[in-house]
């Protein structure tokens, strides 16, 4: 069970790191980062693959009718994917999900929305980026520097996932390590510098905890392990960049209230200084940051 006493020792064993700031940069008017509050991304899914039923798009007309929709319900990004990271899920290569991304994009940045796009395809990247995204969220590191170079040319901002493998789609067993957040600090910190060495100038950092691990699978390693990442996120801002949480959902805990899964997660993400909240659940995870915010 976690405690209050389990917090206290946590923030004990790294007081120099709880006063850490990140940078603040723009995108299409808005501050992000620094002292900005936490904000929302909602997630479009263009993949049939994807399991989470209520994000999923069936064409590009519901897909850009539910960007109106997250961003009525708050989310400050719209992130659109059209391959499912999940094990089993077919692969769908560049010229697929160009043709599924562009029209979806093309539409909700025409109407201001900003929106993200997830891929680890350099092709698919260009074309996103020439249609009016704003974010690449990158869930690959082979040829990240020619993604980096196509996220500054466009003065775009970047989600740096932590990925062991080429790309989502390749990854197989999780190294923790000693201390995965200590691991997690060494892998932003050379991605940070290879993206600003690039050019990038906006960018976040993105534990990758809702990727499929073959030695994730057994729901107690795979929680705990996502807890314990969520409240050490604090550690990763003395890095200098804000970070950035996709919710994961924790079936084997929740069962048919599966739905409930990343707002609670949201609050263990929000003691631990999250800056982006990747969520399916925009209104609900809404809903609980401003609950804590009443805190302050």
């Amino acid at each position: 069970m976690l405690t209050l006493e389990h917090l206290a020792e946590l923030a004990a064993a790294h007081a120099a790191d709880l006063p850490a700031t990140v940078a603040t940069f723009e995108l299409g008017g808005r501050q992000f980062g620094g002292a900005q509050p936490a904000a929302l991304m909602g997630v479009i899914n263009l993949s049939t693959d994807s399991w989470y039923r209520e994000s999923v798009c069936l064409s590009a007309e519901a897909a850009i009718q539910r960007g109106h929709v997250l961003a009525a319900q708050g989310a400050a990004l719209l992130d659109v994917g059209a391959e499912s990271s999940l094990a089993h899920a077919s692969r769908v290569d560049e010229a697929a999900q160009t043709s599924a991304l562009l029209p979806v994009v093309r539409e909700l940045a025409r109407a201001g929305q900003l929106v993200s796009v997830e891929t680890y395809h350099p092709t698919v990247t260009r074309a996103c980026l020439e249609a009016g995204a704003k974010v690449l969220n990158l869930t690959g590191t082979d040829r990240s520097d020619e993604m980096f170079r196509l996220v500054a040319d466009h003065d775009a901002a970047v989600i740096i996932c932590h990925v062991q493998g080429a790309n989502v789609r390749a990854v197989a067993d999780f190294d923790f390590g000693a201390d995965p957040t200590a691991n997690l600090h060494d892998y932003f910190a050379r991605q940070i510098d290879a993206a600003t060495r690039n050019g990038v100038r906006k960018l976040w950092l993105d534990p990758g905890l809702g990727f499929y691990y073959r030695n994730l699978q057994d729901s107690t390693v795979r929680i705990r392990h996502q807890m314990r990442v969520f409240l050490n996120t604090f550690r990763l801002r003395t890095l200098g960049w804000p970070t950035c949480h996709a919710l994961p959902h924790a079936f084997e805990c929740f069962g048919d209230e599966v739905r409930s899964a990343e707002p609670f997660f949201a609050v263990l993400a929000a003691l631990g200084k999250t800056d982006l909240f990747r969520t399916h659940e925009v209104p609900k995870t809404r809903a609980v940051l401003d609950t804590l915010r009443v805190w302050a």
